[in-house]
C-alpha cells in the first residue's frame, strides 16, 4: 500500500515557475514508477510526466516537454515536478500516481495509487 500527498500548487502568472512535490509512504517507494497527471475543468485527466524506477528514465507529454522536469529522491520518498515557463493552459489539478509494474507507464489505468491532487492556476 502506498499513500501519496501532493503539495506546492498555487497561483502564478504566465511565464512563472512552480515546483510540485509528492510525498509517498511505504518502504518500497524506490520500486515504483512515479507519474504526474493533470485535469483541467471540463476535461479528462491527462498524462504529464513519468519516471521509471528501473533505470530512472523519464517521459513527458509533448505539451510540457522542455518546460517541465520530473525527478525523484528515493531517500526522501518524494517525487517532484518542476514547472517552468507556465502557461494559462497549464491550469489544472495536478495528481501524482504510483505504478508497481515494470514499465514506464503513461496511461491512467496503469497506475495503482493516486494522491488527492493540488491546484495549479496560471493567470495570463
Amino acid at each position: 500500500q502506498v499513500q501519496l500527498v501532493e503539495s506546492g500548487g498555487g497561483f502564478v502568472q504566465a511565464g512563472g515557475s512552480l515546483r510540485l512535490s509528492c510525498a509517498a509512504s511505504g518502504r518500497t517507494f524506490s520500486k515504483y514508477t512515479m507519474g504526474w497527471f493533470r485535469q483541467a475543468p471540463g476535461k479528462k485527466r491527462e498524462f504529464v510526466a513519468a519516471t521509471s524506477w528501473v533505470d530512472g528514465s523519464t517521459y513527458y507529454a509533448d505539451s510540457v516537454k522542455g518546460r517541465f522536469t520530473i525527478s525523484r529522491d528515493n531517500a526522501k520518498n518524494t517525487v517532484y515536478l518542476q514547472m517552468n515557463s507556465l502557461k494559462p493552459e497549464d491550469t489544472a489539478v495536478y495528481y501524482c500516481a504510483a505504478d508497481a509494474s515494470y514499465g514506464l507507464a503513461t496511461e491512467e489505468v496503469e497506475y495503482d495509487y493516486w494522491g488527492q491532487g493540488t491546484q495549479v492556476t496560471v493567470s495570463s
